[in-house]
């Protein structure tokens, strides 16, 4: 019998105690101690991951008492209007401003660099075209606006101060324009 008992043995490895089959688990928690440690743990953290979460997304500066968001200033600042108008006596002469002048004030911002189409001051190939059509047209366009560029007329400089940058401009590019007195 001890044969047969020994056969049916052989094909298996001897029992090894530090080796446990696929069925067991073992796991990390061995003492009582450790097993209240986790619990405790495992309500805490998710509960101070949900307070802290809700205090950043709803962190922001808060107005009212203490802040300067309630100064005279600010509050200036905020109801202060977008446009403002100026009233002036229209039967005082005006001494007319220097062509450069109102270059820089009224066509620098996209001359210079070109935007939205314009041509940049002093390139004679993209003024040539332009200075073909005339000074008239030119002038035209300036006054009542083409493309990108907004109707100067009747704004802050008069259609004389107009013709005079636009004289400006265009003789930079190449034109022999007279400017108007």
């Amino acid at each position: 019998m001890a044969s047969h008992s020994h056969a049916a043995t052989a094909g298996t490895p001897p029992h090894d105690p530090g080796h446990h089959g696929e069925e067991s688990h073992e796991s990390f928690i061995k003492t009582p101690k450790q097993l209240i440690i986790f619990v405790v743990l495992a309500l805490l953290v998710p509960i101070v991951t949900l307070i802290l979460l809700a205090k950043f997304v709803s962190y922001t500066d808060r107005l009212g008492a203490g802040g300067d968001a309630m100064s005279p200033e600010r509050i200036a600042e905020r109801i202060r209007p977008v446009a403002s108008l100026e009233l002036r006596d229209a039967s005082v002469p005006q001494e007319p401003r220097a062509a450069e002048a109102v270059y820089k004030a009224a066509c620098a911002a996209c001359h210079e660099a070109g935007v939205a189409g314009a041509p940049k001051h002093g390139d004679a190939g993209a003024w040539s075209p332009r200075i073909a059509t005339g000074l008239d047209a030119l002038v035209q366009s300036a006054l009542k606006g083409k493309g990108g560029m907004p109707a100067q007329s009747g704004g802050e400089f008069s259609d004389v101060e107009i013709t005079r940058a636009v004289v400006y401009m265009a003789n930079d590019g190449g034109a022999k324009f007279e400017a108007p007195e």
